[in-house]
């Protein structure tokens, strides 16, 4: 990359992935590796496939004489994707390209051109706590921290931070760091502390015995060291005493005993966000309903199921983790206070399904004179495929917002497009999918260096796609008219 005719680092942003050997761990590995490398592959349905970042909107440019979705180009400094370092830590040793292989999300040309690297992508040990998961999990569950790493709540972020920093180190991540939580859904943690002295203090006492889950301890560690932290799963990671542990000006206080506690610390700006990754059967959901809703339909009943064979829904098949999904699932449209509204929600286990979810929603709702109105919808795609995105997004937003000092809460209800549940600073923002893009657009146009003007880039945008100017040239231009 060149600016001003001399040379600069390209921006390596960092995606540390608590689960990295799952599906969507694997899935986004091989991703970035054929982004990075520019493979194509053959397949059975569609022929030989570019590698490409379909479904991040971070990384696509904008289509259309409007724009349409899509940053890249659109907003200078974004990160690009292909550049970013990728790890993580999970409890199982399997070697990465293997856990591709079995999974059997991508196709068989496109796994063995990444397997070898993939195969040779060093893993950390996870910290887990077999009460959190269940019981379908505990058997391969060899890869774990152990010995004096795995004494007490504080000595397990202590061995994350250190993770944390040997691995920014051995690749040399110049950007931000983003902490991904995509390992099994935990059931919900009881502890509950009203601050973050509060929370830090419990961690810190090696006599406590307050149930705290493994994604807490990632999300201290990972504030800690100046990372943001991503819930992408159901459990109740997020809280108060989180929110404010991320909060910028409570780690730059000397007056905190707790915090002091565990020095050196960063103060550096990091987010908190989540709960859940919005990616398939709900985002549609909302998007439906806002339809409805804006239609002056009366929403009714929603009843929805769901069904795959993968190991993140085996782990689903155990009651206590099952009702922390239950929970955001249910909870999605609660901002908009649809009391005459039946929502209803069923998953299912299949084994044979493997990753490719099917789902099945129909919506009834009344319309002019109380005549009912039905539709149906009817859905198969990889879990992956629809949830990787999320993961890239949210990582290249963090490392962004980072750059250009953007505020937690903007940061929140920018990002809420990305999860079922808002919650943290982001709780309460609208549950609609079109809303929810034009929080994150209000807030590009409040960032310096961001869409200050959406005409500029639509007209840029377009003559990108006319071929009078590069994307170079596009970049060059935004930059000087949002000065």
């Amino acid at each position: 990359m060149t600016s001003g005719g001399g040379p600069t680092m390209q921006v390596s942003a960092g995606i540390l992935i608590v689960g990295l050997g799952g599906n969507n761990g694997v899935t986004l590995l091989a991703g970035q590796i054929a982004n990075r490398r520019g493979l194509s592959w053959e397949t059975a349905s569609t022929g030989r496939i570019d590698a490409n970042w379909y479904g991040c909107l971070t990384q696509i440019e904008p289509r259309g004489i409007h724009g349409g979705v899509g940053f890249r180009g659109r907003v200078p400094g974004l990160a690009s994707a292909d550049a970013a370092v990728v790890g993580g830590w999970d409890i199982r040793p399997t070697k990465l390209g293997q856990a591709l292989y079995d999974c059997r999300v991508l196709e068989p040309d496109l796994v063995r051109q990444v397997r070898e690297e993939m195969d040779g992508t060093d893993v950390m040990p996870g910290v887990w706590d077999p009460s959190f998961i269940g019981e379908s999990q505990h058997a391969t569950a060899t890869h774990v921290v152990g010995g004096d790493d795995d004494a007490s709540a504080r000595t397990r972020v202590e061995r994350i931070r250190r993770d944390i920093r040997t691995w920014k180190e051995k690749h040399n991540v110049n950007g931000h760091i983003t902490v991904i939580w995509s390992a099994s859904v935990e059931r919900p943690s009881e502890a509950e502390y009203q601050s973050p002295d509060e929370l830090l203090s419990a961690i810190y006492d090696d006599a406590n015995n307050d149930d705290i889950s493994p994604s807490m301890l990632y999300a201290v560690a990972a504030a800690l060291e100046g990372c943001s932290f991503v819930n992408g799963g159901s459990q109740n990671t997020l809280s108060p005493a989180m929110t404010c542990l991320y909060d910028q000006s409570y780690r730059k206080a000397d007056s905190s005993s707790a915090l002091a506690k565990f020095a050196p610390y960063s103060a550096s700006r990091a987010y908190c966000l989540g709960t859940d990754y919005k990616a398939g059967q709900t985002k549609f959901k909302t998007a439906a309903v806002e339809y409805l809703r804006a239609l002056g339909l009366s929403p009714r009943v929603i009843a929805s199921s769901n069904h795959l064979g993968n190991n993140d829904m085996l782990n689903l098949t155990t009651k206590k983790t099952l009702n922390a999904k239950m929970r955001v699932k249910s909870d999605i449209f609660g901002p908009w206070q649809e009391k005459d509204l039946d929502h209803k929600v069923s998953v299912m286990y299949c084994p044979y399904i493997g990753d490719e979810k099917r789902d099945f929603v129909e919506y009834t709702s009344l319309g002019f004179l109380g005549s009912p109105h039905t539709m149906v919808t009817y859905t198969r795609c990889m879990d992956s495929i629809l949830c990787v995105p999320l993961m890239v997004d949210a990582a290249i937003w963090c490392d962004y917002f980072v750059n250009n000092g953007v505020s937690a809460g903007d940061a929140a209800r920018a990002t809420a497009y990305l999860f079922k549940v808002p919650e943290g600073e982001a709780k309460g923002v609208d549950p609609g999918f079109f809303h929810q893009m034009k929080e994150l657009e209000g807030v590009l146009e409040k960032t310096s260096g961001g869409t200050k003007s959406a005409a500029d880039g639509d007209v840029f945008a377009l003559g990108v796609s006319k071929g009078i100017i590069t994307k170079e040239q596009a970049d060059a231009l935004l930059g000087l008219s949002s000065t």
